[in-house]
Protein backbone atom coordinates (compact mmCIF):
# COMPACT_ATOMS: atom_id res chain seq x y z
CA UNK A 1 0.00 0.00 0.00
CA UNK A 2 0.81 3.40 -0.80
CA UNK A 3 0.52 4.54 2.79
CA UNK A 4 -1.18 8.27 1.93
CA UNK A 5 -4.51 8.73 2.30
CA UNK A 6 -6.84 11.66 3.03
CA UNK A 7 -9.79 13.49 5.11
CA UNK A 8 -10.47 16.58 2.87
CA UNK A 9 -11.88 19.13 4.99
CA UNK A 10 -10.58 17.63 8.63
CA UNK A 11 -12.58 16.56 11.91
CA UNK A 12 -14.98 19.48 11.62
CA UNK A 13 -17.30 17.65 9.29
CA UNK A 14 -17.38 13.99 10.70
CA UNK A 15 -20.19 14.35 13.00
CA UNK A 16 -22.19 15.03 9.13
CA UNK A 17 -21.36 11.22 8.40
CA UNK A 18 -20.97 9.31 11.57
CA UNK A 19 -23.14 9.35 15.17
CA UNK A 20 -20.56 10.99 17.26
CA UNK A 21 -21.12 10.98 21.24
CA UNK A 22 -17.18 12.31 22.51
CA UNK A 23 -14.72 14.13 20.83
CA UNK A 24 -10.98 13.25 22.58
CA UNK A 25 -9.03 16.40 22.64
CA UNK A 26 -7.74 17.16 19.10
CA UNK A 27 -3.55 17.43 19.52
CA UNK A 28 -2.37 21.09 19.41
CA UNK A 29 1.06 20.39 17.79
CA UNK A 30 1.78 22.16 14.10
CA UNK A 31 2.80 18.53 12.62
CA UNK A 32 -0.65 17.29 13.12
CA UNK A 33 -2.46 17.84 9.78
CA UNK A 34 -5.46 15.49 10.00
CA UNK A 35 -6.02 16.43 6.00
CA UNK A 36 -3.45 14.03 5.27
CA UNK A 37 -2.59 10.90 6.65
CA UNK A 38 0.75 9.39 6.98
CA UNK A 39 2.77 6.79 8.57
CA UNK A 40 3.03 7.89 12.41
CA UNK A 41 1.25 10.94 11.49
CA UNK A 42 -2.08 10.93 13.95
CA UNK A 43 -5.30 10.66 11.97
CA UNK A 44 -9.18 10.69 12.92
CA UNK A 45 -9.85 7.35 14.34
CA UNK A 46 -13.90 6.68 14.93
CA UNK A 47 -13.99 3.88 18.13
CA UNK A 48 -16.56 2.56 20.19
CA UNK A 49 -16.53 2.94 24.18
CA UNK A 50 -18.56 3.29 27.19
CA UNK A 51 -19.38 6.66 26.37
CA UNK A 52 -20.71 5.62 23.02
CA UNK A 53 -19.30 6.49 19.47
CA UNK A 54 -16.59 8.77 19.62
CA UNK A 55 -13.69 10.89 16.97
CA UNK A 56 -10.11 9.49 18.76
CA UNK A 57 -6.98 10.88 17.53
CA UNK A 58 -4.17 8.20 16.82
CA UNK A 59 -0.72 7.97 15.10
CA UNK A 60 -0.61 5.63 11.77
CA UNK A 61 1.30 2.63 13.67
CA UNK A 62 -0.58 0.01 15.47
CA UNK A 63 2.76 -1.40 17.07
CA UNK A 64 3.75 2.48 18.24
CA UNK A 65 7.59 2.74 16.97
CA UNK A 66 8.45 -0.77 18.01
CA UNK A 67 9.52 -1.75 14.69
CA UNK A 68 11.94 -0.11 12.08
CA UNK A 69 8.53 0.42 9.57
CA UNK A 70 5.73 1.51 10.91
CA UNK A 71 2.83 -1.30 10.94
CA UNK A 72 0.02 0.75 9.25
CA UNK A 73 -2.05 -2.10 7.43
CA UNK A 74 -2.50 -5.50 7.95
CA UNK A 75 -4.13 -8.50 6.11
CA UNK A 76 -3.74 -11.72 7.57
CA UNK A 77 -6.06 -11.90 10.70
CA UNK A 78 -5.11 -15.52 11.15
CA UNK A 79 -1.74 -14.35 12.81
CA UNK A 80 -2.03 -14.85 16.59
CA UNK A 81 -1.49 -10.50 17.19
CA UNK A 82 -4.35 -9.62 14.30
CA UNK A 83 -6.52 -12.52 15.37
CA UNK A 84 -6.33 -10.85 19.36
CA UNK A 85 -7.73 -7.40 17.92
CA UNK A 86 -9.88 -8.90 15.44
CA UNK A 87 -11.91 -10.89 18.34
CA UNK A 88 -12.20 -7.97 20.51
CA UNK A 89 -14.91 -5.20 19.62
CA UNK A 90 -13.22 -2.70 21.45
CA UNK A 91 -10.45 -2.87 19.58
CA UNK A 92 -11.99 -2.67 16.73
CA UNK A 93 -12.37 0.69 14.36
CA UNK A 94 -12.85 2.73 11.26
CA UNK A 95 -10.66 5.31 10.06
CA UNK A 96 -12.69 8.23 7.65
CA UNK A 97 -11.35 8.92 4.23
CA UNK A 98 -12.40 11.18 1.17
CA UNK A 99 -9.41 9.27 -1.18
CA UNK A 100 -6.42 6.68 -0.92
CA UNK A 101 -3.51 6.78 -3.25
CA UNK A 102 -1.57 4.03 -5.45
CA UNK A 103 1.58 4.72 -6.87
CA UNK A 104 1.80 3.51 -10.34
CA UNK A 105 3.87 0.36 -11.02
CA UNK A 106 5.93 2.26 -13.66
CA UNK A 107 8.24 4.57 -13.91
CA UNK A 108 7.31 8.39 -16.06
CA UNK A 109 9.51 10.35 -17.83
CA UNK A 110 8.22 14.15 -16.30
CA UNK A 111 11.04 16.01 -16.93
CA UNK A 112 13.55 17.52 -13.87
CA UNK A 113 15.50 14.75 -12.87
CA UNK A 114 15.07 10.61 -13.09
CA UNK A 115 11.79 8.93 -13.77
CA UNK A 116 9.82 8.78 -10.92
CA UNK A 117 6.50 6.76 -10.17
CA UNK A 118 2.74 8.98 -10.26
CA UNK A 119 -0.02 9.04 -7.55
CA UNK A 120 -3.39 7.06 -8.30
CA UNK A 121 -5.81 8.82 -6.01
CA UNK A 122 -9.34 6.77 -5.50
CA UNK A 123 -12.71 8.03 -4.21
CA UNK A 124 -15.73 6.67 -3.63
CA UNK A 125 -19.03 7.74 -6.24
CA UNK A 126 -21.49 6.76 -3.57
CA UNK A 127 -20.03 7.81 -0.36
CA UNK A 128 -18.00 11.03 -0.66
CA UNK A 129 -16.34 10.85 2.97
CA UNK A 130 -16.55 6.61 3.73
CA UNK A 131 -14.86 4.63 6.32
CA UNK A 132 -11.78 1.66 6.20
CA UNK A 133 -11.70 -1.08 8.96
CA UNK A 134 -9.02 -0.74 11.05
CA UNK A 135 -7.93 -2.35 14.66
CA UNK A 136 -6.03 -0.16 17.29
CA UNK A 137 -4.78 -0.67 20.48
CA UNK A 138 -2.34 0.93 23.18
CA UNK A 139 1.42 1.03 22.67
CA UNK A 140 3.95 2.54 24.47
CA UNK A 141 3.63 5.53 22.74
CA UNK A 142 -0.13 5.86 23.03
CA UNK A 143 -2.94 5.20 20.86
CA UNK A 144 -1.87 3.45 17.19
CA UNK A 145 -4.04 2.05 14.19
CA UNK A 146 -3.62 0.35 11.17
CA UNK A 147 -5.73 0.02 8.50
CA UNK A 148 -7.41 -3.80 6.74
CA UNK A 149 -6.68 -4.30 3.58
CA UNK A 150 -8.21 -7.17 1.52
CA UNK A 151 -7.70 -8.42 -2.09
CA UNK A 152 -8.15 -5.48 -4.97
CA UNK A 153 -10.90 -5.07 -6.86
CA UNK A 154 -10.23 -4.53 -10.64
CA UNK A 155 -9.66 -0.97 -10.65
CA UNK A 156 -7.53 -0.98 -7.83
CA UNK A 157 -5.38 -4.07 -9.22
CA UNK A 158 -3.63 -2.83 -12.42
CA UNK A 159 -1.89 -0.10 -10.06
CA UNK A 160 -1.75 -2.25 -6.98
CA UNK A 161 -2.21 -6.27 -7.65
CA UNK A 162 -1.36 -7.50 -3.98
CA UNK A 163 -4.12 -5.67 -1.71
CA UNK A 164 -6.20 -2.73 -1.45
CA UNK A 165 -7.91 -1.45 2.04
CA UNK A 166 -11.03 -2.74 3.10
CA UNK A 167 -13.62 -0.06 2.25
CA UNK A 168 -17.08 -0.78 4.47
CA UNK A 169 -20.66 0.04 3.42
CA UNK A 170 -22.34 2.68 5.37
CA UNK A 171 -24.55 -0.31 6.52
CA UNK A 172 -21.66 -2.32 8.07
CA UNK A 173 -20.41 0.31 9.85
CA UNK A 174 -22.20 -1.00 13.48
CA UNK A 175 -21.01 -4.50 12.00
CA UNK A 176 -17.45 -3.87 11.90
CA UNK A 177 -17.58 -2.11 15.14
CA UNK A 178 -19.74 -4.74 17.55
CA UNK A 179 -20.38 -8.39 15.57
CA UNK A 180 -18.14 -11.55 16.05
CA UNK A 181 -14.85 -12.57 14.39
CA UNK A 182 -16.78 -13.99 11.65
CA UNK A 183 -18.29 -10.70 10.70
CA UNK A 184 -14.99 -9.23 10.51
CA UNK A 185 -13.78 -12.36 8.10
CA UNK A 186 -16.78 -11.69 6.40
CA UNK A 187 -16.45 -8.30 5.54
CA UNK A 188 -12.89 -8.18 4.45
CA UNK A 189 -13.58 -7.77 1.19
CA UNK A 190 -13.06 -5.56 -1.93
CA UNK A 191 -15.39 -2.71 -2.76
CA UNK A 192 -17.49 -2.88 -6.24
CA UNK A 193 -15.05 -0.65 -7.97
CA UNK A 194 -18.22 0.16 -10.42
CA UNK A 195 -18.79 2.46 -7.61
CA UNK A 196 -15.36 4.32 -7.04
CA UNK A 197 -13.27 6.54 -9.53
CA UNK A 198 -9.46 7.13 -9.89
CA UNK A 199 -7.80 9.96 -10.81
CA UNK A 200 -4.20 10.42 -12.20
CA UNK A 201 -1.15 9.75 -12.46
CA UNK A 202 0.07 12.57 -10.57
CA UNK A 203 3.58 14.02 -9.83
CA UNK A 204 2.83 16.45 -7.38
CA UNK A 205 7.30 16.59 -5.93
CA UNK A 206 8.42 17.51 -9.68
CA UNK A 207 7.66 21.39 -10.57
CA UNK A 208 7.82 21.13 -14.14
CA UNK A 209 5.36 18.12 -15.13
CA UNK A 210 4.43 16.57 -18.45
CA UNK A 211 0.21 16.05 -18.70
CA UNK A 212 -0.46 12.84 -18.38
CA UNK A 213 -3.81 10.94 -19.70
CA UNK A 214 -5.91 10.02 -17.22
CA UNK A 215 -5.48 6.08 -17.25
CA UNK A 216 -8.97 5.39 -16.65
CA UNK A 217 -11.28 8.11 -18.14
Amino acid sequence: MCNRARLADGPDMLAKHFPVDWWADRPRDNRFDPRELAPRGRACVIRRDARGTGVDFMAWDVLGGQARVPMTNVRNLALPQWRRLAEAPENRCLIPLTEFCEWTPETHDVGGGRPIKGEMWFRLLDQPVFAVAGFWQETAQGRGFAMVTCDPNPLVAPIHPKAMLTVLEQADHERWLTGDHADVIALQRPYDAARMAVRGPEFPTRRKTTAMPDLFG
